[in-house]
């Protein structure tokens, strides 16, 4: 697989996660197990990295079998391109996942969203559920199932067209699917969503998820806080002009 490297150290590795790429196995499968049967981010660490093999913590599934997730943090969707981090070792796993867990990490987005949205900059302080309608989604409207969980999302405009809208996101909790599913609750769903928006035409040449991780802001080991950035992917540039 061919992902590029925006940065690394002895510490952590930095990536530009290619759309259509899944982060681990148990992530956005679609085998009859839930899992994905094709080749995975972690697939790539473990052959590229065998010493990163036990960094990190693996994921325990229903069924009992554990999932190795060798240095992942976080995790973006299979279609979201853009900034992922990835601890070498042990020590810098605890020290990321620390800050992580207490929202101390700044994530930006850009995104297409269809329809124009009239305020230049907004906040989506919507609880997070699962749909009653689809195991697959995670719904921030009512009706939403399970236990809601506190979700909150900025957003600023960058530019706007005449059935689509331009926008930078930074959400502020780190909820699944939290930024599709906010801003279909807000009827401004991300252009090209199959799951969320799936009687949508993709527009402007997208033919993947219009969701990018633009840039990510955190402390690493023995170099304090860094700022990370993915350059936009061609089918965004080509989108801009368009729009």
């Amino acid at each position: 697989m061919n992902i590029p490297i925006i940065y690394e150290d002895d510490s952590v590795l930095v990536i530009d996660k290619p759309a259509g790429l899944v982060v681990h196995p148990a992530f956005g499968g679609v085998g009859p197990d839930g899992k994905t049967k094709e080749e995975t981010l972690t697939d790539w660490i473990r052959t590229r990295y065998p010493d990163m093999r036990a960094v990190g913590e693996p994921l325990q599934l229903s069924s009992g079998e554990a999932i190795a997730r060798p240095g992942i943090v976080h995790r973006i969707d299979r279609e979201t391109s853009g900034v992922l981090i990835i601890a070498k070792t042990q020590e810098s796993f605890a020290f990321l996942k620390k800050q992580f867990q207490n929202r101390e990490v700044f994530k930006e987005y850009r995104a297409f969203v269809y329809g124009v949205m009239k305020d230049d900059s907004g906040i989506v302080n919507r609880p997070i559920g699962r749909s009653s309608k689809d195991f697959r989604l995670r719904s921030a409207q009512r009706g939403a199932r399970g236990t809601l969980r506190d979700a909150v999302t900025d957003y600023t405009v960058l530019k706007r067209g005449k059935s689509a809208t331009y926008v930078a996101v930074m959400p502020k909790t780190g909820r699944t699917h939290q930024i599709r599913a906010h801003f279909k609750a807000v009827n401004h769903p991300i252009v090209c969503d199959t799951l969320y928006a799936p009687k949508r035409v993709c527009e402007l040449g997208f033919t993947r998820l219009a969701l990018h991780a633009s840039r990510l802001e955190l402390e690493i080991p023995h170099k304090g806080k860094t700022t990370f950035e993915a350059p936009l992917p061609p089918d965004f540039e080509h989108a801009l002009k368009l729009l």
